[in-house]
C-alpha cells in the first residue's frame, strides 16, 4: 500500500467518469473550461487523472489549486494512492512549510497563496501546462487574485495555458461572463440522496449552547441504524473540545471513536480523522470538511449553521474571527457529506424560516478581508497598476484604500501605488508585509535570526500554552530569565530552551510551551530565512544581540500600533489611532508606559460588552520614534485649567501620530491665555468674579438705556459676544480662582466703553433724581429698565411723571407706602393720581394716619 493515509474507498461509478470525454475535449479545444460538479461527484481526484490518462501534461505540470492546506495534502496522497504511485512522485503536493514533489512531478496540489507566490518568482509559469481552481465556489482572497492573474498571463504572452474553473456551487453565469470565450461542462448529481431535517430549538438559543444540541441529535440518531459514521460541523476548535466532551458523555467509547478535525492539528491527528477505522467515528470539524476531503461512509450529518469569518476591521486595522450564519451554499455542501457513500441524513440545527432568511452564497473573501498581503504579492507579480486590474469582483474602494494606506506607511509603494525597492524585498517573504517590514529593519539590526523566529512564532499565534496557570509560569519564567518588557521576546527565549531540550513534551507542558507549535516555528523561521537571501539579506547574526534590538524591528512593522499607559494604577492603554482597551494581564509589557502591540483582541461579555485587548507587547523607548520616525512627531501647547491646582497651567504635549506620548505641565502662563481659560470658567457658571456685582449690571443696564436714548453717540450696547470679551478682559492678569475675587471688574468697565461715555452716563442716568417738587428719588436700573423709586408723599405735587435723558425717556414709577414697601408701578404718575390713588390712600391712610394723605 502506498502511503500512510487511506481516504475512502470510491464507489465503482462516479458521477465525474460520465463526462469524461466531453471534459477531456474541451480542456483539448480551448483554454478555458468551467466545469460545474456537486458535491460527491469525485472532480476533485478524478480530472487529474483524466488529464493525465489523456497524456494532457506532456507539455508541463498541472497545478491544482487547493483552498486548504489539509485538502491539498490528502488529495495529493489519494490520488497518488488510485495511481498505484509513491507521493511525491508524479503526483506531488505544496503548502506553506512543507513539499513533496520531484523532478517527475506532473500534477502538483497547492494551495492557493503558493501560486501566487510562484507568480513573482516566475511570473509566465514556465514549465506550467495548466492550473485547477478547485472549490472556486468558496471565493478565497487568493484564488480570486490567482485567477485574475492567470487569465491576464493567458491573454498576453501564454494562450498556451489551459485554465479549469471546477465549483460545486457557484454564479456560473457571472464566471462564464467573466472567463469568456470558454467552455462549460455540467457533471450529475450526488451519488445517493441526503433526507434534511430541520430543528426547533434554537442552537446557540437559550436552551442548550450548540454543542449540547448537537450531541443530543447525534446520540438521538445515530443509534437508528448499525452502520456509517458523522460528521458534525461546529465553527471552531472551541465549539469541537465542548461537543465531543458532551458526545462522551452520551455515548460509549467502545462503540464510537470521537474525532476532532480543524486546522490547527498536526498532520497525524488529521489522519486519524481521515483513516479507516474499526469502529464508528463521530468525526466534529470545522469547515474544513465541508469540501473536498471525503471521509469514508459518512451516513449522518449534524450541521450546526455556523462558521468562523474573517472579516477586516478598519478601526483596529486587523482581520477579526467572527461567529456567523453561514449560506444556503455552504448548508448545500456539508449535508453533502452524508451521501457520497450511501443514502445519508442532515440534520440542521435551525429552522426553515432561519434557513430561508440566510444568503445563497458567502460573501467572497475579497469583500471581507485585509488585502495588504495580497496586494503587494500582486503587485509584485509585475502588475504595474491595480486600477486597470481585471478582477472576478472587484474590491471595494475603501479596503484598496486601506491596503494602500499600509503599504505606503510601511514604505512598500510610493506615492502613485507603484512597487517600490523596499516593496519589492517585502515581497520575497510569505509574510504579512509588517512581519516583511520587521525582517528588513531586522537587518539593519542585525537580528535577522530572532526576527525570523518572531514571524514564524507570530504565524503560529504564540508557543505558549494559553490555559497555563500560574504555578507554570512561574516556572516558565525562571527557565527563560529576564525578559526585558517583550512578550515576543520571552517566547524567543521559551523556545530556545525547548530547542536545547529537542522539544521534549514532558519538558514543554511543565514550562507550559506548545511543543509541536515550537518545532513548527523553527520549520517556518527557516523557510524565512531561506527567502531572506532573496531579499539582499544575510541569514546571520552576531552571538550576542541586544533585546532591544527585536523591539525595534518588530516596532519597524507596528508604527501605527503604540500604545501608552493611561495610568499606573490599571492596565489601561491608549493606542494610536485613539483606540483603548487593555494591556494582556500576562504581558512582560505590563511596567512600560510606552509600547507597540502585535496583536489586538475582543473579547466578549455576557452583558454585550466588548473589551479590547493589546497583545504580544513589547516595550519602547521614545528615542527609538524619533530615531525611526522623526517626521511623525509634533509639539503642541495647550493652556487649560487644572481642577486640582485651582489655577490655570501650560501642558506641552509631545505628540506622535496622534497619540500623546508626554506631557509636561508649565506655570508660566501668558496674561491673554490664561484669561481666555478662566473667562470660559465664568461663563459656563464654574467660577465667578466677586466683583461683578449689582453695581455692575446696573452700569450696564444704564448703557443699555444711554445706547437707545442718544442714538447720536453711536454707542453699542453689550451684546452676548461682547459680553464674553468683556469678561475676558475681566480676568486680565488672573491665573487662578482666587486671583478673580480681587479683579476691579468696574474700573475694566468703564475702561471698555470710555471716559467720553462714562460721564455721559453719570450724568443722563443718576442713582437719585430731583423732582419737580423739590425732592429727591432713588433711581435703579436693571434689564427692566429704568426705574423710579419714592414714597406715596414724595410724589405730591407732580402732575406729570419725571423724566431722565435730557427728557429723552420717562423711567417707571415705583410707589412705595410709608414702610418703603412698593404699592404699585405704573408708567404714567397722571393716570396713577386719577385712577389708583384714591384706593390706595383709603387702604393706607387707617394704618398710617400720622403720615400726610391728601
Amino acid at each position: 500500500m502506498v502511503g500512510d493515509l487511506l481516504l475512502e474507498w470510491f464507489p465503482v461509478k462516479l458521477p465525474i467518469e460520465e463526462i469524461e470525454d466531453a471534459f477531456a475535449e474541451a480542456y483539448r479545444d480551448t483554454n478555458r473550461v468551467i466545469l460545474s460538479a456537486p458535491t460527491g461527484s469525485g472532480k476533485s481526484t478524478q480530472i487529474p487523472q483524466i488529464l493525465l490518462n489523456e497524456e494532457m501534461l506532456r507539455n508541463g505540470e498541472l497545478i491544482v489549486l487547493q483552498p486548504r492546506r489539509i485538502a491539498a495534502r490528502a488529495l495529493a496522497r489519494r490520488v497518488a494512492f488510485e495511481l498505484g504511485e509513491k507521493l511525491g512522485d508524479r503526483v506531488g503536493y505544496q503548502i506553506r512549510n512543507e513539499s513533496v514533489v520531484s523532478r517527475n512531478t506532473v500534477i502538483r496540489f497547492v494551495t492557493e497563496g503558493i501560486l501566487l507566490r510562484r507568480f513573482i518568482n516566475d511570473p509566465e509559469l514556465s514549465g506550467v501546462s495548466g492550473i485547477v481552481f478547485d472549490e472556486f465556489h468558496e471565493r478565497s482572497l487568493h484564488a480570486d487574485m490567482a485567477l485574475a492573474r492567470a487569465l491576464r498571463l493567458q491573454k498576453s504572452s501564454r494562450q498556451n495555458l489551459r485554465i479549469v474553473v471546477m465549483s460545486a456551487t457557484l454564479d456560473s453565469k457571472a464566471l462564464e461572463t467573466y472567463m469568456d470565450p470558454c467552455r462549460k461542462v455540467v457533471s450529475g448529481g450526488r451519488v445517493y440522496p441526503v433526507d434534511i431535517s430541520y430543528t426547533k430549538e434554537k442552537a446557540g438559543g437559550s436552551k442548550l449552547p450548540v454543542w449540547e444540541l448537537a450531541a443530543k441529535r447525534v446520540s438521538e440518531s445515530i443509534m437508528d441504524t448499525d452502520r456509517g459514521h458523522a460528521l458534525v460541523f461546529m465553527p471552531g476548535a472551541y465549539e469541537i473540545g465542548r461537543t465531543i466532551k458532551a458526545l462522551g458523555q452520551r455515548l460509549s467509547a467502545s462503540e464510537f471513536k470521537l474525532l476532532p478535525l480543524h486546522s490547527e492539528l498536526g498532520p497525524r491527528e488529521q489522519d486519524v480523522a481521515l483513516d479507516e477505522s474499526d469502529r464508528r467515528k463521530i468525526i466534529v470539524s470545522t469547515n474544513v470538511a465541508e469540501t473536498s476531503l471525503t471521509i469514508n461512509d459518512v451516513r449522518l450529518v449534524v450541521d450546526s449553521g455556523q462558521a468562523r469569518v474573517a472579516r477586516y476591521d478598519s478601526v483596529r486595522g486587523l482581520n477579526t474571527l467572527w461567529i456567523e450564519k453561514i449560506s444556503h451554499a455552504a448548508a448545500s455542501q456539508r449535508s453533502g457529506r452524508a451521501g457520497r457513500t450511501g443514502p445519508g441524513k442532515c440534520i440542521r440545527l435551525w429552522s426553515e424560516r432561519d434557513h430561508s432568511q440566510r444568503p445563497e452564497f458567502d460573501e467572497p473573501e475579497i469583500q471581507r478581508m485585509d488585502l495588504s498581503e495580497s496586494l503587494l504579492t500582486l503587485l509584485a507579480t509585475g502588475i504595474e497598476g491595480l486600477d486597470t486590474f481585471e478582477w472576478f469582483e472587484p474590491p471595494s474602494d475603501q479596503r484598496i484604500s486601506e491596503a494602500r494606506e499600509l503599504l505606503a506607511m510601511l514604505g512598500a509603494i510610493d506615492a502613485e501605488g507603484r512597487l517600490t525597492s523596499t516593496g519589492r524585498r517585502m515581497a520575497e517573504f510569505p509574510l504579512h508585509p509588517r512581519y516583511s517590514a520587521m525582517m528588513l529593519a531586522a537587518d539593519r539590526y542585525d537580528c535577522v535570526e530572532d526576527a525570523a523566529l518572531a514571524a514564524a512564532i507570530a504565524q503560529a499565534q504564540g508557543i505558549f500554552l494559553r490555559k497555563a496557570d500560574k504555578e507554570i509560569s512561574r516556572k516558565r519564567d525562571a527557565v527563560i530569565g529576564d525578559c526585558p518588557g517583550s512578550d515576543m521576546v520571552a517566547q524567543i527565549h521559551a523556545w530556545k530552551e525547548a530547542k536545547a531540550n529537542r522539544y521534549n513534551l514532558s519538558f514543554c507542558r511543565e514550562l507550559g510551551i506548545h511543543g509541536r507549535a515550537a518545532k513548527q516555528a523553527e520549520q517556518v523561521a527557516s523557510q524565512i530565512l531561506n527567502c531572506a537571501k532573496y531579499a539582499d539579506i544575510a541569514s546571520h547574526q552576531p552571538t550576542e544581540v541586544p533585546e532591544s534590538s527585536i523591539m525595534k524591528s518588530i516596532l519597524s512593522g507596528f508604527p501605527d500600533r503604540v500604545c501608552r499607559r493611561l495610568d499606573r494604577g490599571t492596565l489601561r492603554c491608549e493606542m494610536t489611532g485613539q483606540l483603548r482597551g487593555s494591556l494582556a494581564r500576562e504581558s512582560k509589557a505590563r511596567d512600560a508606559s510606552l509600547l507597540v502591540a502585535c496583536e489586538i483582541t475582543e473579547i466578549g461579555h455576557q452583558r454585550g460588552e466588548v473589551t479590547v485587548v493589546f497583545g504580544m507587547c513589547s516595550e519602547i523607548q521614545e528615542e527609538w520614534l524619533k530615531e525611526l520616525y522623526p517626521n511623525e512627531f509634533e509639539s503642541e501647547t495647550e493652556t487649560i485649567f487644572d481642577e486640582k491646582k485651582k489655577r490655570v497651567i501650560k501642558k506641552i504635549f509631545t505628540r506622535y501620530r496622534d497619540l500623546d506620548i508626554e506631557c509636561k505641565e508649565d506655570l508660566d502662563v501668558s496674561d491673554e491665555l490664561a484669561a481666555v481659560e478662566l473667562a470660559k470658567l465664568v461663563e459656563s457658571g464654574k467660577a465667578k468674579l466677586d466683583k461683578w456685582n449689582a453695581d455692575v449690571e446696573s452700569y450696564l443696564s444704564k448703557i443699555e438705556l444711554i445706547s437707545s436714548c442718544f442714538p447720536e453717540y453711536e454707542i453699542e450696547p453689550l451684546d452676548d459676544e461682547a459680553r464674553a470679551m468683556l469678561i475676558e478682559q475681566c480676568c486680565l492678569g488672573a491665573r487662578s480662582l482666587r486671583d478673580l475675587k480681587k479683579q476691579d471688574v468696574m474700573l475694566v468697565l468703564k475702561s471698555w466703553f470710555g471716559r467720553e461715555t462714562d460721564e455721559l452716563t453719570q450724568s443722563q442716568t443718576p442713582d437719585r433724581l430731583r423732582l419737580e417738587n423739590g425732592r429727591t428719588a432713588r433711581m435703579r436700573y436693571s434689564e427692566e429698565g429704568a426705574i423710579l423709586s419714592a414714597k406715596v408723599q414724595e410724589l405730591y405735587d407732580l402732575a406729570d411723571t419725571p423724566s431722565i435723558c435730557e427728557g429723552r425717556h420717562k423711567p417707571r414709577v415705583e410707589i412705595l407706602a410709608p414702610n418703603m414697601r412698593p404699592v404699585q408701578i405704573t408708567d404714567s404718575l397722571p393716570d396713577f393720581w386719577e385712577t389708583s390713588y384714591l384706593n390706595i390712600k383709603k387702604e393706607l391712610k387707617g394704618r398710617y394716619p400720622k403720615h400726610e394723605w391728601r
